[in-house]
């Protein structure tokens, strides 16, 4: 887990050397989430999409600050970021994932439904049991737990 101190330190000082450094800002903000900063991480995601609004990987900013959204306990917001990262590229599995766990556990049933159809369409092999190997290297276990018991719900199988 040290690797994520020194890439936080990394990015900092990258910003640092260029504050107009777009993909800095993004995968800054995705080690703040990592951390456990998801209010650092949507600010330095908002940086990044003003800097470069026409980027051709902007599904991967929205979706940054929708797991930040998720973390947070921000359901709506994280949500409504995943479906824009959706519009921009749709098989997205990172943005379909937390587009269905913001969805239950907003009580947004069948919104969940969606975004589990759709997920398991394009990512049959996705199971909860090897989730870790797609997600990030998430320091707060509970925010690990989390994710997991939201997609569980709803309905990605064991």
């Amino acid at each position: 887990m040290g690797e994520l101190d020194d890439g936080d330190a990394f990015v900092d000082q990258a910003l640092v050397l260029n504050p107009n450094l777009a993909h800095a800002w993004h995968w800054g903000g995705w080690t703040k989430l990592c951390l456990g900063e998801p209010d650092a991480a949507i600010g330095r995601q908002a940086r990044a999409m003003r800097l470069s609004p026409v980027d051709p990987s902007i599904y991967m900013m929205q979706s940054a600050t929708a797991h930040a959204h998720f973390f947070a306990g921000r359901y709506s917001e994280a949500s409504s970021w995943a479906r824009m990262a959706l519009r921009e590229q749709p098989d997205y599995q990172s943005a379909l994932r937390i587009a269905a766990s913001s969805y239950v556990l907003d009580e947004r049933h069948e919104g969940a439904r969606e975004m589990m159809l759709r997920l398991r369409q394009r990512h049959p092999a996705l199971r909860v049991a090897n989730l870790r190997n797609v997600l990030g290297p998430y320091r707060q276990v509970e925010n690990v737990s989390k994710y997991k018991d939201a997609l569980r719900k709803a309905g990605l199988p064991e």
